[in-house]
């Protein structure tokens, strides 16, 4: 919050001035203030939905695709019902992916690193080109 604003804000709650008239001061401002950066963008920010994979591939000469949309809701919902299960479960879920070629621990998934990573994918896309397949992930 810049300090005119706040100023304000500050002259409505000791009573100097009344709502519409703050609401007025702070339109007039609003009007001066040059747009920024973050209102420029052609996207309209707002919490990511859905995390995105896209594969298209050619395989023995013939196109496929892959579009997988899942819900961000449940991948939280996951997170946090990973901190159910117990440690030794976890433990040989994690050798298993390490078998499949996934090196990933699920001991030390949690929710903030989750919300990180969304917040970090809702800002990118990461895309992989291969001479037989492409693929992306982003959210939306």
């Amino acid at each position: 919050m810049n300090e005119q604003r706040k100023d304000i804000l500050d002259m409505l709650a000791e009573g100097k001035i009344t709502a519409v008239e703050a609401e007025q001061l702070i339109a007039a401002l609003e009007r001066d203030q040059p747009p920024t950066a973050s209102s420029l963008d052609t996207r309209p920010k707002g919490r990511a939905k859905y995390l995105r994979v896209v594969v298209n591939t050619l395989e023995n000469g013939e196109p496929g695709r892959v579009n997988v949309r899942v819900p961000l809701q449940l991948l939280r919902a996951g997170v946090r019902l990973a901190a159910l299960i117990p440690p030794q479960a976890l433990g040989r879920a994690n050798v298993e992916l390490n078998k499949s070629g996934v090196p990933f621990d699920l001991t030390q998934l949690k929710p903030e690193q989750l919300e990180a990573l969304v917040e970090h994918l809702d800002e990118m896309t990461v895309e992989v080109d291969q001479p037989d397949a492409k693929v992306r992930v982003f959210c939306e």
